[in-house]
């Protein structure tokens, strides 16, 4: 029993003097983390003095004066770096360090004046001109009693027979003119002055009525010598060209102004093509134009642009272009399909060459167009974003309309890692035109971990 008390007596000093130690190292513990007089580790004051302001790197508008969790997705808050001299340069600049301009690739090129071309493809077919399609149809009614030409395709040359039309309306005004070519032979031999001018008025007036029907000078002369009338009349083709439609057939009756045959110049032919709204800009009348066709690969034909139609099509969203093309040998036949270039230069903004950026240069968001410019920094470069108002894109280059000025240095590679910087201090920049940081919910200004 006495060795026992002893040892308890004992247990218990040893446990009285652990309680006291573990007190202390409670004490020391909890006066280190609250702040009180002890100091902040080296890796601590150096983080502090790096910056005052955390950010999350998913939610960049929130802003806090110290570490904690993001009150939006719980992530950790990171420092952001010292913003005191970008905050003096202005909301959308931002200033790097050499090393920082290297490790972001960033390149920049002067603004200048450069004629700048684009080749405006076009998809087109070939069609007949217009202006070289001729009808030839029964002036007055008959019936076909002959067809010279009886297939389409057939080649015919100015004043060659077509049709020879049996009417009776043709066969008494024949007799008519007859009649009245004699009554004027007859005046005239006979020395009667007041005869032969009355005489020659009636004349006249058949002579034009023929002419009215399609028949040419040359056969009312011939009628005028006859002595029996021809109940046959010949219609001759109007023009040179190929048959290319054919509406009657041998034994037909037609009717006052019934389509015979239509009669195209192919020596001349059009390329309709559309362009999209986007290519308007370099197209207009009096440009060249080269075109190559499925049915002669490698041979390009070359034309001009004769009308760009001056209205777009709902459908389509595009608008048709017309060109004119030699064709002497007949190679291009209508409604062949082409595929057409159009080369042209600077989309006639004014005499001079116009004012062009790299085509890397701008940031768009679809409503606007952002640029980055170099500007006076003091000892480090700095970048200010700007909006800009663009014209056509030509190949490698944008044509600026305002916005910037000739001799500036704007950001050609790199711009996108300027805007994603400015982005996280929630600067104004590409998509956040109008960021505010002191506009933040209250929500995301707190949060602190304790």
């Amino acid at each position: 029993m006495y060795m026992t008390r002893s040892s308890a007596r004992a247990g218990g000093r040893w446990l009285r003097a652990a309680l006291l130690g573990g007190a202390v190292l409670l004490a020391a513990f909890l006066a280190t983390s609250c702040g009180g007089g002890g100091e902040v580790p080296d890796d601590q004051s150096g983080e502090q003095s790096v910056s005052s302001v955390w950010t999350c790197s998913m939610h960049p508008s929130v802003r806090q004066n110290g570490p904690g969790d993001c009150p939006l997705c719980g992530m950790d808050l990171i420092p952001v770096e010292d913003e005191g001299h970008d905050e003096a340069a202005g909301e959308r600049v931002l200033s790097v360090s050499e090393a920082g301009r290297g490790l972001m690739e960033i390149e920049t090129t002067p603004v200048m004046r450069m004629d700048v071309g684009v080749d405006v493809g076009l998809v087109g077919k070939v069609t007949y001109d217009e202006g070289r399609v001729y009808r030839v149809s029964a002036w007055v009614p008959g019936r076909i009693d002959r067809l010279h030409v009886d297939y389409i395709g057939y080649e015919v040359g100015a004043g060659e027979p077509m049709v020879e039309l049996y009417g009776p309306e043709l066969l008494s005004a024949q007799q008519e003119l007859m009649q009245s070519a004699a009554a004027h032979r007859s005046a005239v031999a006979a020395v009667k002055p007041h005869l032969v001018e009355s005489t020659l008025d009636v004349l006249e007036a058949v002579r034009e009525r023929l002419r009215l029907w399609g028949l040419s000078d040359g056969q009312i002369a011939g009628m005028e010598s006859q002595e029996v009338a021809e109940p046959r009349v010949t219609i001759e083709s109007p023009a040179s060209g190929t048959v290319v439609e054919k509406g009657v057939t041998e034994g037909a009756y037609v009717s006052t102004g019934q389509m015979l045959f239509t009669v195209a110049d192919l020596s001349v032919v059009w390329a309709e093509m559309s362009a999209y709204e986007s290519d308007l800009p370099w197209l207009s009348s009096g440009q060249s134009v080269e075109f190559e066709t499925a049915a002669f690969p490698g041979r390009t034909f070359t034309g001009v642009v004769s009308f760009v139609e001056p209205i777009v099509d709902p459908s389509t969203r595009t608008v048709t272009v017309r060109a004119e093309i030699p064709n002497g040998d007949g190679a291009l036949k209508p409604d062949m399909f082409v595929r057409a270039t159009v080369r042209s230069s600077h989309a006639g903004h004014g005499a001079g060459a116009p004012l062009v950026i790299p085509a890397t240069a701008p940031l768009l968001t679809g409503e606007r167009a952002v640029v980055y410019v170099e500007i006076d920094g003091g000892d480090a470069p700095a970048f200010e974003g700007r909006e800009v108002v663009l014209g056509p894109r030509a190949g490698d280059f944008y044509i600026v309309v305002s916005g910037v000025h000739e001799g500036e240095n704007v950001v050609s590679e790199g711009a996108f890692k300027i805007d994603s910087a400015l982005q996280i201090r929630a600067k104004p920049s590409m998509m956040s035109p109008d960021a505010d940081p002191e506009a933040a919910p209250p929500a995301e200004q707190t949060g602190h971990r304790h």
